[in-house]
């Protein structure tokens, strides 16, 4: 596993790329968690992403990822906002749908993760909405 950035190498660098690291990052905290990962950068049309679709019992989690490189404007878990909200569960309700899972038990968690320190914080906000 590639650390995650710490800081910021030129203005230039690319924020999908320590996105992209944050998820790999949150996926092996879950599955050393006991989650099944199911699914990762699940796309639903124009509706919406959700970063990682993960298993926990009989459950199906629905898992958005979200890191920052310093608390300049808060805690990360704090930019899950009502707008992002609701294009997670469109896009949640369209995996739902496409994969016939309708009737499967289901939640929404939240990995924060502040990677201004090494190793990360990690919080795991389960049920979060």
């Amino acid at each position: 596993m590639e650390n995650i950035p710490t800081h910021t190498n030129s203005p230039s660098e690319n924020l999908r790329d320590k996105g992209a690291l944050a998820e790999e990052k949150a996926a092996e905290y879950l599955e050393q968690s006991g989650y099944k990962i199911i699914k990762r950068n699940f796309h639903f049309g124009k509706h919406g992403e959700i970063d990682i679709i993960a298993q926990y019992e009989n459950i199906l989690v629905f898992v958005e990822v979200k890191a920052r490189w310093n608390t300049k404007y808060g805690e990360p878990e704090y930019a899950v906002t009502q707008s992002k909200i609701k294009a997670l569960r469109r896009a949640a309700e369209g995996y739902l749908y496409t994969h016939k899972r309708w009737n499967s038990p289901c939640r929404f968690d939240v990995i924060a993760m502040e990677c201004s320190v090494e190793p990360p914080i990690i919080r795991h906000i389960e049920n979060a909405f």
